[in-house]
């Protein structure tokens, strides 16, 4: 009759390993398998609740994989079994305990009592020789698990070690192929535009939706401040963003040194802060990835989910990799953005320095050592009347402004030979009239003294020209009209007297030729006073031709 009872209860463990293994065979997600295992497994084997919990390296703790049968509040307790149990549990061994309530000196007693357990048998699983998470049942009456149970559970825990794994491997060659893809999509997007923005926009919508994730965030290293500011972010919500600093985070502190880092449990895990604001916004699991160029980090990436996840290797490595890719994109894109902003401050002080030039009265124009003009002002266009666009690039000789007495190159010439400057003063007859310019060009050399660009300078002289002759003239006349007034002075001294004594001596002469002498001397005497009376009024005189080479002038 015992060998009958040990037999049929061979048989059930027999029905309901193949009905677990059957279970655990129909699905490859991880997740599935563990949800599947723990809702089937308190009716196969008459137990109230079951928790599979996964080895977490990072931390080396155990986090919650699937539960079925227990409250939040027991699930989400700080320890989960004696620090003994636990030892021997990742020693290999399973643990089996009755009685939790009467056991005051158990850690999770009080726990136990609230939740009414009264019985636990842990298990490890394990795959290939290492601990890769544990499984426990629990009962809520007292209940002594035996040693065939035990094995057979035993036996369960390493079915299910190997399901998770093989569910484990094949995620990760679907994600493979799925990540490749999405990293391909990712690349083309992010490579085929230089504009920051868009660049981060296209990761944090794309990259969560290709891993199956919640929310992505980007957060870029300022220079100037050395602080982590955040550039991007899909899936979150003001509150969530604006929650303050957290580059105290020890998460952020590792990414930062190039590693990442993976949480499970980002509700209490102390790598992370603002824990209320995590659990408000319902996020789970953290991921953080260094945004890399070459070997300096330039920022963080995290990912965030709404459910407890365990990220696989292959989940990291795409999201390093997506990472990188985007740090290469990020820093193109600041490189052109740099660029750009180089370029408009070139233009807008070309600009401020065309605006200065065409201020100018004088005709400048700017030309290279190949004498190819490469800038003019305003003026000059306007008195040659050309276009700016016929002007530049065209040789000097063909915009140049006339000169009256040597080829216009020929300064050019010895400028760029001397690097000196040249200075000419040329006359033109235009429109029948006389025009003076000054013609002046330096050179701009390198700081090697080389000559790279050379300036010309011309400046309409003829006012100026006129004015110095008309002062000229202006000085003669005055030297003329004192030199006229001094004469006149001196000979209406003696022309007065002269003048006087002829008019006694004429009327002392009786008719008769001396007496027509004398008023043709007096006549002359008139003359005379008339010319110097003519000095002492002029206002002008001009020159004539005399005799030979000698010139009088006219009184005016």
């Amino acid at each position: 009759m015992a060998n009958q009872t040990v037999l049929n209860k061979e048989q059930q463990y027999l029905k309901v390993f193949q009905e677990v293994t059957k279970l655990i065979s129909m699905v490859l997600d991880p997740q599935q398998v563990m949800d599947l295992v723990v809702s089937r497994l308190p009716e196969l084997l008459d137990v109230d609740a079951a928790t599979i919990r996964l080895l977490d390296s990072s931390t080396n703790t155990f986090v919650l994989g699937a539960a079925h049968g227990l409250s939040d509040e027991y699930l989400s307790r700080s320890a989960i079994d004696t620090h003994d149990s636990m030892q021997m549990i990742m020693n290999g061994q399973p643990v089996a305990k009755t009685a939790l309530q009467k056991n005051q000196l158990e850690q999770i007693t009080a726990e136990a009592v609230r939740e009414g357990i009264k019985g636990v048998l842990s298990l490890p699983i394990i795959f290939q020789g290492h601990i890769i998470g544990v499984m426990r049942l629990l009962t809520r009456e007292e209940r002594v698990f035996n040693s065939q149970e035990i094995s057979f559970s035993m036996a369960l825990a390493e079915q299910i070690g190997m399901a998770l794994s093989n569910g484990r491997l094949f995620k990760e060659m679907e994600n493979q192929v799925d990540f490749l893809t999405g990293l391909r999509e990712i690349s083309k997007v992010v490579n085929s535009t230089l504009n920051l923005d868009e660049i981060l926009k296209t990761i944090v919508d794309m990259l969560p939706r290709i891993m199956g994730m919640k929310a992505c965030t980007i957060r870029l290293l300022q220079p100037e401040t050395n602080e982590l500011e955040l550039v991007a972010a899909s899936g979150l919500s003001a509150e969530y963003l604006k929650r303050g600093r957290i580059k105290k985070e020890n998460s952020i502190f590792k990414a930062l040194k190039g590693e990442a880092v993976a949480i499970f449990d980002a509700e209490s895990d102390p790598r992370v802060v603002y824990h209320d604001v995590i659990r408000r916004e319902g996020i789970k699991s953290i991921l953080a990835v260094p945004i890399k160029v070459g070997r300096e980090i330039i920022g963080v990436l995290r990912l965030l989910t709404t459910d407890y996840h365990c990220f696989s290797n292959s989940e990291v490595t795409f999201a390093t990799t997506v990472a990188e890719e985007g740090g290469n994109a990020i820093e193109n894109a600041r490189t052109y953005q740099k660029i750009n902003l180089l370029f408009n401050q070139i233009e807008e002080n070309e600009r401020f320095l065309q605006n200065i030039l065409d201020s100018l009265w004088t005709q400048l124009v700017v030309m290279d050592t190949r004498k190819h003009v490469v800038m003019v002002n305003k003026r000059f266009l306007e008195q040659q009347g050309l276009d700016e666009n016929e002007v530049l690039g065209q040789t000097y000789h063909f915009c140049t402004i006339p000169m009256a007495d040597q080829g216009a190159g020929c300064l050019a010439d010895k400028v760029l030979t001397s690097g000196e400057r040249v200075t000419s003063i040329d006359t033109l007859t235009h429109d029948g009239k006389e025009q003076w310019l000054e013609r002046s060009l330096s050179p701009i050399v390198d700081d090697a003294g080389n000559v790279e660009f050379v300036i010309e300078a011309v400046r309409d002289i003829t006012a100026s020209r006129q004015l110095e002759e008309e002062k000229l003239a202006r000085v003669k006349l005055e030297g003329v009209l004192e030199m006229a007034g001094t004469a006149a002075h001196e000979l209406n001294t003696p022309l007065f007297a002269a003048l006087g004594t002829a008019q006694l001596m004429w009327d002392d002469l009786q008719q008769g030729e001396m007496r027509e002498d004398m008023d043709l001397i007096i006549r002359n005497l008139q003359t005379i006073s008339s010319l110097t009376r003519k000095m002492t009024t002029m206002t002008g005189f001009e020159s004539k031709d005399y005799v030979g080479e000698t010139k009088i002038i006219e009184l005016r």
